[in-house]
């Protein structure tokens, strides 16, 4: 058979598995690592397990999702996230690692290069599986799902030293100090690059496809710049994704942010399932049977020891809620764990057997985290208290309906929010500040922090079932940014804008908005009925009797 015929039958495959898990709603990442085991075993494909080209393709699913997610986080939101990246970020994986270290050395009596190798690869997580859980459950943006993307940011830069430190290690002559020093001023070049020089290409080049009206320029365009992206920081001796995730930083500060996101999609889910499929071509099923009790043994122990300490980590600042529900999303060994098992093996610094369960027990563990994930509310409610919710935790409109959600907690917001209390009416606010999040919540507003120009905000609000969302905002821009990514839903939601000028009441013209409020009109208006229907309107002079 020709590799057209293979990808032929691969898709065919995984549709009919995921159509069969979707019905016991089952992840459709078990689907796709499911399709590369039948693969590797219905066409005897071991030799193509380890192929370079096709661990490439696969890579660049990671690359997609990345950018993805650097269109989630701008670099102001990233800059209130220093704490959750780097300070969780490397208490995580540096008391992992140190424990998988200690583990490896003095349990099982493993070299000191290879038990160093062992501890950094396992103190990873799975930035694939783990993000794209947390966009399809809407979990992103609650305190768990920014914590879990701090750290996972943190462990993809952590991954640059772990490859450098196999490279030492290989090379006993190699000067460490210049390693460092290369990699330094390689990542300050590439940063710069990025955002000095790429930052004006990119808004230049959008700028140019958005206005030809083409949509494959456009789309194009994001394709270059993605794997453009992706390339320079892979030239630095950086990983692909690291360089997309950048990107997609800059690009998040644009116009263009919900265009980009909504054409990249297709490409970021596809090539996903192509890094799936890899993944479940590296499972040799009659090693994983000799060695099962091993594999299950090692799993279950990684497993316990990685939740407890981010468990620790998280509860330093947390409530231990947000800890558990942190711990469960990240115990899992990451796709990273592939490359530096393969690097090592190939460095001859880990034994090709011991390399071999290693990758299986990280394979199981990325099968397992889907089913710990769809049951992790169950053993939530056994452990915690079922009010014990985590602070602006968006899942807890799951099955709400017929709410108004307030854009903004400003003066006019306030006075809006007030008004629907006493009214009675089911409401909830949204604002980006956080001094007026505190603010609301020290007078039992139900408030959360978040962006409403963002369409994973907008479906954790359960924005399909609102009956009302009301703009208080008064910034011109983020206004017209959040009711563009409130267009879609204007034909079954009520939009409701304050506006103050008639300029920007022409700038919103075209979007699907109910009603536009203009305040000075409204203001002018009521002064006039209360003038006409004061108790002191007088006949003129001449007119009295």
């Amino acid at each position: 058979m020709d590799v057209l015929s293979y990808v032929v039958v691969a898709l065919g495959i995984s549709i009919i598995l995921n159509l069969l898990l979707k019905h016991l709603d089952i992840s459709p990442i078990i689907g796709y690592i499911m399709t590369g085991t039948i693969i590797v075993y219905l066409f005897e494909l071991q030799e193509m397990k380890d192929s370079h080209t096709l661990e490439m393709v696969g890579e660049f699913g990671i690359v997609f999702l990345m950018f993805t997610i650097g269109l989630e986080m701008s670099v102001s939101t990233l800059r209130s996230m220093k704490k959750l990246v780097f300070l969780n970020g490397v208490l995580q994986v540096g008391v992992s690692g140190l424990l998988f270290y200690l583990a490896s050395r003095y349990i099982f009596d493993i070299s000191v290069a290879s038990s160093l190798i062992i501890g950094s690869a396992l103190a990873l997580s799975s930035t694939a599986v783990v993000l794209t859980y947390l966009k399809q459950s809407k979990g992103i943006y609650a305190p768990y799902g920014r914590r879990s993307v701090g750290i996972l940011i943190f462990q993809d830069i952590a991954v640059i030293p772990i490859l450098i430190m196999i490279g030492f290690l290989a090379n006993d002559g190699a000067d460490l100090k210049s390693v460092l020093l290369e990699t330094v001023l390689s990542a300050i070049v590439v940063i710069g690059l990025l955002f000095f020089v790429g930052k004006r290409v990119m808004d230049w080049l959008l700028h140019f496809s958005a206005d030809s009206k083409l949509e494959e320029l456009f789309l194009g365009s994001v394709l270059v710049i993605v794997i453009g992206a992706s390339l320079l920081g892979h030239f630095a001796g950086f990983t692909y994704s690291l360089g997309a995730f950048v990107a997609g930083m800059i690009i998040a500060e644009t116009r263009y942010l919900h265009k980009v996101e909504a054409d990249i999609a297709p490409f970021k889910d596809l090539l996903l399932g192509v890094f799936f499929v890899t993944v479940g071509m590296k499972i040799d099923l009659v090693f994983f049977y000799s060695h099962f009790g091993e594999i299950v043994g090692l799993f279950m122990v990684i497993l316990f020891v990685k939740g407890a300490v981010i468990h620790g980590v998280i509860l330093l600042s947390s409530k231990s809620v947000t800890g558990f529900k942190t711990a469960v999303t990240l115990a899992q060994v990451g796709e990273f764990s592939f490359a530096i098992f393969a690097l090592a093996s190939a460095n001859r610094l880990l034994d090709p057997e011991l390399a071999q369960l290693l990758v299986l027990v990280v394979v199981l563990s990325m099968i397992a985290t889907p089913f710990m994930l769809s049951n992790r509310r169950r053993f939530q409610q056994m452990l915690y208290k079922q009010g014990e919710i985590e602070q602006g935790d968006l899942s807890v409109f799951e099955g709400r309906k017929n709410h108004i959600i307030v854009c903004g907690y400003g003066m006019v917001g306030q006075r809006v929010a007030r008004q629907l209390q006493k009214a009675g009416v089911e409401h909830v606010v949204v604002d980006y500040n956080y001094s007026r999040v505190r603010k609301a919540q020290r007078v039992g507003e139900e408030i959360y922090y978040g962006d409403m120009s963002k369409s994973a905000i907008l479906h954790s609000l359960n924005i399909e079932s609102a009956s009302a969302v009301i703009v208080t905002l008064d910034d011109p821009e983020k206004k017209q940014l959040i009711c563009e990514a409130l267009s879609p839903y204007g034909d079954s939601v009520n939009i409701i804008v304050k506006v103050i000028s008639s300029e920007e009441k022409q700038m919103l013209k075209g979007m699907p908005i109910s009603v536009m409020v203009n305040g000075k009109e409204e203001v002018a208006k009521i002064l006039v009925e209360k003038t006409m229907s004061c108790s002191l309107w007088k006949e003129p002079a001449e007119q009295r009797v």
